[in-house]
């Protein structure tokens, strides 16, 4: 067994039923993606094959998601709850996680916080990739976009220079005010250039990586 792994299946709580529910996550935009039910079987088939498997209980049968679709559900780790009846399993995804072809299986808003705001990298770019499609009277993202690509480049470079000045000067608030900045410009060059945030955490996970094996390579010199 992998020396990460600390807790047993055997230790797991299945209902009365063999079935545990199990809560899939986006690594990426750490959306919930849909809630499903895993047996042991499909728990131990998930593990084995890094792939989301689960029991379909209208169907009464292992279901192995994107089988069919294409959209598989990559895993990146599975984790047990305080009382081990119930799993988040957090994976990499091939497409939508919703058989009706949403991203999401919860699409259906039911209330928000007039007060509070909920924020996240793949709202904003929603957000930015609108303005490019359709575009909006007054909005500087609109704006940036009807300039082109040579306007978008001269504002991230206008912010990265920025950056470094605030860091230079050791003023640690205004530094991230200049990197919230560049990290929006650099928003809009990506959608600009039809770079999603999946192309570049998976760039990131691959330089972890090649730098775990280097770390690994001294070690054993």
């Amino acid at each position: 067994m992998d020396k990460s792994i600390n807790v047993d299946i055997e230790k797991l709580k299945f209902d009365n039923k063999g079935l545990m529910p199990a809560i899939v996550i986006d690594a990426v935009s750490k959306k919930v993606l849909t809630l499903a039910y895993m047996n042991k079987e499909s728990l131990t088939i998930s593990m084995e094959r890094g792939l989301a498997c689960f029991w379909s209980r209208s169907r009464q049968e292992l279901w192995l998601k994107g089988e069919t679709s294409g959209n598989y559900q990559h895993i990146i780790s599975i984790t047990a709850d305080c009382d081990r009846d119930a799993l988040v399993v957090m994976v990499e995804k091939d497409g939508p996680a919703c058989h009706l072809g949403n991203d999401s299986c919860f699409e259906s808003p039911l209330w928000y916080s007039p007060e509070l705001r909920e924020f996240s990298y793949g709202g904003l770019m929603k957000l930015i990739e609108g303005r490019r499609t359709e575009k909006k009277e007054g909005s500087y993202t609109s704006y940036l976009f009807e300039k082109g690509i040579d306007k978008i480049l001269k504002k991230v470079g206008e912010e990265s220079t920025e950056v470094i000045i605030a860091g230079k000067a050791g003023d640690k608030k205004e530094t991230i005010y200049e990197i919230s900045d560049l990290a929006y410009h650099i928003m809009v060059l990506m959608v600009e250039m039809g770079i999603s945030l999946e192309d570049i955490q998976k760039e990131l996970a691959s330089r972890h990586v090649i730098d775990r094996k280097v770390k690994q390579e001294k070690m054993t010199k």
